[in-house]
């Protein structure tokens, strides 16, 4: 019965135990003495998991053999920690000091993803029996000092903050002492060596700004935060909480990866091999930048990803420097042994963070590792900028500098040797000439003579100033005969070598070779004052010997300077006849049998086009003068012969004479000519007229009207005004009409309507049309890049029936917008509707053409016209413009036209532009109707470009 008892309590105190987690067995102590300086306990270890916050478990046989039992509450009550069991047995006779060390962070068997970035372990530490243990300060591993009394066998509960325990040390102080002040020195070594480096590759950086140096150093800078956070230097300048390192070394790796990534694109210089280099370089560099944030989220994330990071890049840079290597990139070929060296490092680390490598000098073993690494790569570095001559310059001493920059010149070394009177040239200069080797070289007797004679004196002059002077420099430009007999130019750049006597013992310098800039030069000269077709005089050396003549004939009194302005009758239609090649061969028959009859003193000018000039001051008579005028017109009379046929000519001249009593200025005096020469064509032509004071106030005539308007875009009188379009949603401008006057000399501004109808009839509008197209397109270009809207501004030109039946039109039209370089649909057209009705069939060819090249189409003038509207479905036009006399108030049924037509245009898919607006009252109503633009006297005059910049920037003020 006693027995049934016995056991009935027994079950008891087992359920209750098992309901208060506690342990059914007692625990094997781990034997304490003085021989091992540090025991590993965790072996020894029981791990308990309890449902409260409190835990009872049978202690370890004390030295009488009994097992007792005792109950630990935890730190925070309502919690539920976990727990380790462990037993401690001193079997001497002496009192025992020993240290339970438990480090916050382990490199071994940290993880990969997910992994354990440290923590606080240990809470607290509670004994079966003696003193409490003592918590020992240290900022890397949670320390207790435990103390066991001689033959005693205490069993300790020590409270867990973490899951997780990765070592748990039983060390003898003195031993441990000893081992955290190797690792401290070790720590500091590597420390200061990784600091070191940081700071030399940032003053190479500051010395040397090539991208490659800013990217080392940023690499070592951030290895040297990983190596404080992870050697706990940074607790020396932060107050960072236990469990605070976790997020810096999350971040730490992070941007290790980071600038491992920065370091390799710049280095190999990545962008210049392929774009998507770059690409998945910057989304894997931002990819980065977000894990330093995500880092203070959930560190071992961050760290997990960072990681797997900084395996990738070792694999994928590895291959990408074979790559590159292969293909014979200096630089890659110089990064294999340390990239190889990385990848090593990068592996090992693999294996311990993966517990395959458990040894207790891994983890610094690595961190020297990463320091090497990075030295490896500073070292690199340093030796592609000493390959690449990066730091040469700044070692170069001054003579090696200028011999380095006289070869780069490519310049030929000319050296005179002036006691021997030899001189010496490199054998690039044979080559240049075409002369044996060595053939240049003797006495400067012997340059002479290759030396055009027109530049020996110069040459000799120069040389003589130097040698006399014993200073200065000699920069000359001579001509030198090469072998084949042709003259070359060439530029001598020269300084004497005074010798310690004071006298010249050398001068030297280099040689160029410049003909292909005086060339030029002569070319750019020529062409400044000569016409390119006939080699006469321009207008401008016609004026520039005018003018001369005029200041020799104040001077002397004796010179009688005339001016004779000649202008070929029916020039335009013999030339649109027989083609511009026939009319070039004719301006160059009149320019020779002009050439024939001047004398030494006088000169003839092409002015433009059919124009010529001449400047008569061998005959001061005016009989002789008015007989010398008269040979011009018989010489140009005389047929001219062009392949089978003959053309006949006549020439209409104007004559202008010096007047001693009334000075006038070159340009009065050729105006006055030109003058004479417009009443000799209104007279009939083939004609020679004095002029006459009372000619300044005669107006011309038809004729004299069209030879005005030919010169008048050589002569930059053609003026282009940009009237507003104004978009009425908002009142802003939408774009310009381009409308153009004509700055008439004599008559003053004169608008299209003077001179349209003329220039239609003459084929003159062709040229206009296509001046007017240029000018606003590149105002359009201006207007564009200043103001950027959407859609972008409009600009809108009226096209003529002669320009829109040329086959040349789309070609024209397409020059031009390449040459500007507007946005697509912003260079409108307009084209009036009568105009396209000529022919239906070509019209809608043409606009087709210029619909597809990107050319906005609107008609003009629409519903003043007769065609039918089934046309206008066939046209590909995009704007409609409302005729002027819809638009004005007063017209009888105007809203009820207007709304037809704009109704029309909507369904048609078209834009609708009112022409005429005269108030703001127009504009309202248009605006209401439906009409998207409207210009007219509402929205100001046309202005010049400069005024219709200043209107784009903002809304238009309507008249009241």
């Amino acid at each position: 019965m006693q027995f049934i008892r016995v056991v009935a309590a027994t079950l008891v105190m087992m359920l209750v135990m098992a309901m208060v987690g506690g342990a059914a067995h007692a625990l094997e102590p781990v034997d304490v003495n003085g021989e091992v300086d540090a025991i590993d306990l965790l072996p020894a270890v029981e791990n308990y998991s309890s449902q409260g916050d409190r835990i009872q478990i049978q202690t370890a046989p004390g030295a009488d053999g009994i097992v007792r039992r005792i109950e630990v509450r935890s730190k925070q009550p309502g919690t539920n920690p976990h727990w380790i069991v462990f037993a401690l047995a001193n079997t001497t006779d002496e009192q025992i000091d020993r240290i339970v060390v438990a480090p916050h962070f382990r490199l071994v068997g940290s993880g990969l993803v997910w992994p354990d970035l440290g923590a606080s372990r240990l809470a607290e530490i509670t004994p079966s029996q003696g003193f409490q243990p003592e918590r020992q300060e240290d900022d890397d591993a949670d320390v207790f000092r435990v103390t066991l009394d001689p033959g005693s066998r205490v069993t300790f509960v020590a409270e867990l903050r973490t899951s997780k325990l990765p070592q748990l040390f039983l060390w003898d102080p003195d031993a441990y002492k000893d081992k955290v002040n190797s690792l401290t020195l070790y720590k500091g070594i590597v420390l200061g060596i990784a600091g070191l480096l940081a700071l030399f590759l940032t003053i190479a950086f500051v010395v040397k700004g090539t991208a490659m140096f800013p990217a080392a150093a940023a690499l070592a800078w951030a290895v040297l935060a990983y190596l404080a956070i992870d050697f706990g230097f940074l607790h020396k300048f932060l107050a960072i909480p236990p469990d605070g390192d976790r997020v810096w070394r999350a971040g730490a790796e992070a941007v290790f990866s980071a600038t491992l990534l920065v370091f390799l694109f710049a280095y190999l210089n990545l962008n210049r091999w392929h774009v998507r280099y770059s690409v998945v370089s910057a989304l894997w560099l931002v990819a980065l930048a977000t894990l330093v944030g995500l880092a203070v989220i959930n560190a071992p994330v961050a760290a997990g990803i960072a990681r797997i990071s900084i395996a990738t890049l070792a694999v994928v840079g590895l291959l990408i420097i074979l790559l590159l290597a292969f293909y014979g990139y200096d630089r890659a070929v110089m990064l294999i042994p340390t990239w190889t060296l990385l990848l090593g490092w990068v592996a090992a680390a693999g294996l311990t963070i993966m517990g395959h490598l458990t040894n207790d000098l891994v983890q610094p073993a690595l961190t020297g590792g990463l320091v090497l690494v990075v030295m490896l790569i500073g070292f690199t570095v340093m030796q592609h900028a000493f390959a690449g001559s990066a730091f040469a310059p700044g070692l170069m001493t001054d003579t090696e500098r200028k011999a380095l920059a006289l070869t780069g010149s490519g310049d030929v070394v000319w050296d005179w040797d002036v006691p021997a009177d030899r001189i010496y040239v490199s054998p690039e200069a044979d080559q240049l000439l075409g002369v044996a080797p060595g053939a240049l070289d003797g006495p400067a007797s012997e340059w002479l003579e290759l030396v055009h004679i027109f530049d020996r004196d110069r040459f000799r002059t120069a040389l003589d100033a130097v040698i006399d002077q014993r200073r200065g420099r000699v920069s000359l430009d001579f001509r030198i005969r090469a072998a084949d007999g042709h003259y070359m130019w060439l530029n001598l750049k020269a300084r004497p070598v005074v010798g310690s006597d004071g006298e010249v013992v050398r001068c030297v310098g280099t040689v160029s070779d410049v003909t292909e800039q005086k060339t030029a030069e002569e070319r750019l000269l020529h062409d400044a004052v000569r016409d390119n077709l006939t080699g006469l005089p321009n207008r401008e050396l016609f004026t520039d010997r005018l003018e001369a003549a005029l200041v020799q004939a104040k001077q002397d009194g004796t010179t009688k300077p005339t001016v004779l302005i000649l202008d070929l009758d029916r020039y335009k239609q013999v030339n649109d006849a027989v083609g511009h090649s026939v009319g070039d061969s004719i301006l160059l028959t009149v320019s020779r049998r002009l050439s024939r009859l001047m004398k030494p003193r006088d000169s003839v000018c092409r002015i433009f086009g059919d124009q010529f000039g001449v400047l008569l001051l061998s005959e001061p008579d005016p009989e002789r003068i008015s007989a010398f005028a008269e040979s011009i017109r018989r010489s140009l009379r005389a047929p001219i012969a062009v392949a089978d046929r003959e053309i006949f000519l006549t020439a209409s001249i104007g004559v202008a004479m010096y007047d001693p009593q009334a000075p006038v200025k070159a340009d009065e005096l050729i105006k006055d000519a030109e003058i004479a020469m417009y009443n000799a064509k209104k007279i009939g032509g083939d004609r020679i007229e004095i002029f006459r004071a009372a000619m300044r106030v005669e107006r011309p005539d038809r004729s004299s009207l069209e030879a005005d308007l030919r010169r008048a875009i050589e002569r930059d009188e053609l003026k282009v005004l940009f009237q507003p379009v104004v978009r009425l949603q908002d009142r802003t401008i939408a774009g310009f009409e381009a409308i153009v006057r004509w700055e008439h000399p004599k008559l003053g501004r004169l608008p299209p309507g003077e001179f349209n109808a003329m220039a239609e009839e003459t084929g003159l509008i062709v040229d206009v049309g296509l001046f007017v197209l240029d000018r606003t397109a590149r105002q359009l270009s201006i207007w564009q890049r200043l103001v950027e809207v959407e859609p972008p501004l409009f600009g809108m030109v009226n096209i003529s029936s002669r320009q829109l039946l040329r086959q040349d039109l789309v070609q024209d039209i397409k020059a031009v917008m390449a040459r500007a370089g507007i946005e697509r649909g912003s260079l409108k057209l307009e084209v009036s509707e009568s105009l396209v009705m000529e022919n239906p069939e070509y019209g809608a060819q043409i606009l087709a053409q210029l619909s597809d090249l990107g050319v906005g189409l609107a008609m003009d003038g629409f519903g003043t016209g007769y065609s039918s509207l089934s046309y206008l479905q066939r046209f590909p036009f995009d704007m409609l413009k409302i005729d002027p006399s819809f638009v004005k108030e007063g017209e009888r049924g105007r809203p009820v036209i207007l709304r037809s037509i704009i109704a029309m245009a909507g369904d048609l898919g078209m834009e609708i532009i009112a022409d005429g607006a005269e108030a703001d009252s127009d504009a309202e109503e248009l605006g209401e109707l439906g009409c998207q633009f409207a210009q007219g006297e509402a929205f100001g005059d046309p202005v010049t470009a400069e005024e219709a910049r200043r209107l784009i920037a903002g809304p238009i003020r309507l008249r009241a």
